[in-house]
């Protein structure tokens, strides 16, 4: 780990310490939201900018529209891809982010949080209980309600699936509802990931898969990048290509590029690059299945709903795993070739995720 790394590590546990209390001594308990209606501006802040991590508070924002109908949102973020994500969502507003670097951007920086007071809200939410950031965001926030993400106090209320990134603030803002007395279902299913691609952008995500492949043959896409230890090595990507090329004749199988423009096969497959995110995704979605390891990428093919096999080595799988649509993520430390053709051959198949489990 760099020098600057550990640096980074040292000061968001620093903050982590001094913030997490923040909004605990006013858990407003005393509340209550009498008419759901009179929510009609909501902030929501995950201040991060990378590309999966605003993919996963889709869920949430999902779940606030739906639970206030009425309601506009303001995302409070970092860096610039959140209006490219959230293009097709009505209900969000207006994007709020914070400078990439906030050293180099102190005036920006400063103005972003005075923005951000001069606003009213009715409801405020901090996806992230353990983001400094986030935290702090919701209690300078001019707003009635406010939601600073904590968790479930009771573990037997949780769910079997609460680890997950994606869903914990969901339950936890569901949670916080109830105490406002506000009814709310807790037994219902978390939205899936959703970019929200327009028919357009998939037909044209099409015709680009064509010019790739050209021919009528359906598509395994691979993506075989992914940032420090989470990349998988290039002897391991190579066998597994090997694998994949003698199993799936039948098949495509093309690489996606990510936007560093390097390939742990060397280039062997028919590729696609581009640095749109939307156009990525198009043509991700007119593909059978997706397969690469933990990334923006990997969440980015749970966004376009095509099935995804995630492939993790060190991150924590039941957080960050794709869920929906045949989508599983797999421990590539306890699979043989045997198990990853049978996953394979199952959700081609269009297995269902329960059964998927048993089988393997």
């Amino acid at each position: 780990m760099s020098v600057l790394n550990k640096l980074n590590v040292h000061r968001r546990s620093i903050m982590r310490s001094l913030t997490k209390n923040v909004g605990k001594a006013n858990m407003q308990d005393d509340f209550i939201l009498v008419d759901k209606n009179e929510i009609k501006k909501v902030l929501i802040c995950r201040p991060n900018g990378r590309l999966g991590n605003l993919l996963l508070i889709t869920p949430l924002v999902q779940e606030v529209s739906e639970m206030f109908p009425n309601c506009k949102i303001d995302l409070f973020v970092k860096g610039t891809l959140a209006p490219i994500i959230f293009e097709k969502y009505d209900s969000v507003d207006k994007i709020i982010h914070l400078p990439k670097k906030p050293f180099k951007s102190l005036v920006e920086y400063s103005k972003v949080w005075i923005s951000l007071k001069k606003a009213h809200y009715d409801l405020a939410i901090n996806v992230d209980q353990n983001s400094s950031s986030g935290r702090l965001a919701v209690q300078f926030s001019n707003a009635k309600y406010k939601f600073f993400g904590d968790s479930i106090d009771e573990p037997a209320e949780q769910k079997n699936d609460f680890e997950h990134i994606a869903k914990y603030p969901v339950y936890n803002f569901r949670n916080f509802l109830s105490k406002l007395r506000l009814p709310t279902n807790s037994n219902k299913i978390i939205a899936p990931i959703d970019l929200k691609l327009s028919a357009s952008e998939i037909t044209e995500g099409r015709k680009k898969l064509k010019e790739i492949t050209d021919n009528d043959k359906k598509t395994i896409c691979i993506f075989t990048y992914a940032t420090g230890a989470k990349c998988l090595s290039e002897e391991w990507w190579e066998k597994f290509y090997s694998q994949l090329t003698a199993e799936y004749k039948d098949y495509n199988i093309i690489e996606i590029l990510p936007v560093e423009n390097v390939s742990q096969i060397g280039f062997k497959a028919p590729s696609f690059y581009s640095k749109d995110i939307r156009e990525i995704g198009s043509v991700i979605a007119n593909t059978e299945l997706f397969i690469g390891a933990d990334s923006g990428i990997m969440h980015l093919s749970s966004a376009v709903h095509t099935p995804t096999i995630g492939l993790f080595s060190v991150s924590n799988l039941k957080k960050y795993e794709p869920y929906d649509n045949c989508s599983i993520g797999i421990d590539v430390n306890l699979y043989t070739k045997k198990k990853y053709i049978k996953t394979i051959n199952t959700i081609l198949n269009n297995g269902r995720l329960n059964g998927l489990s048993k089988a393997i």
